[in-house]
């Protein structure tokens, strides 16, 4: 049974590993196509841009053409999309996932989204506080833990002025 198994996933493990980081050379000449959906719309679809930076819950990430294929967990912050015609764009995204693959294909599906330039902060700062004060304050722990979630998207919100 063992020999089998290994003789079997053998060929898969060797082209698993022959996957590289991406290079000069790739096929989409240096570009990705990026389709950005949220649940109820579609805020770009099959746009080419040059490369894409984004936060993960595994940490910051640059994605260019020929990325090695990834799923990624989005945390709560600005995506920037870098095209070679406009000037680059940010999003605020509150969470998601991004799906790199191997065509150079980026979709980046989020619950929530919105462009920074739309951003009221001072909004963002008075609603910042008034989940910190609920995260001590809430009588349940549920409300506590939603405070505490809210109050993290709101420091992202915040975190965006200063860039």
């Amino acid at each position: 049974m063992y020999r089998y198994a290994t003789r079997v996933a053998r060929p898969i493990l060797r082209n698993v590993a022959a996957r590289s980081y991406a290079t000069d050379a790739t096929p989409a000449a240096g570009k990705l196509l990026l389709n950005f959906a949220l649940p109820h719309e579609s805020i770009l679809k099959n746009v080419e841009a040059t490369q894409v930076n984004l936060s993960s819950t595994e940490g910051d990430m640059g994605i260019l053409a020929d990325h090695v294929p990834t799923v990624a967990q989005l945390k709560p912050g600005v995506i920037e999309i870098f095209s070679s015609s406009d000037k680059p764009r940010k999003v605020f995204a509150s969470g998601g996932f991004a799906i790199i693959n191997p065509d150079s294909t980026l979709n980046i599906n989020a619950v929530e989204a919105f462009p920074v330039e739309d951003i009221d902060f001072d909004a963002a700062r008075r609603a910042a506080d008034d989940a910190t004060r609920r995260t001590t304050s809430a009588p349940t722990e549920q409300e506590r833990l939603a405070a505490k979630i809210e109050l993290e998207v709101y420091e992202a919100i915040l975190a965006t002025a200063s860039k």
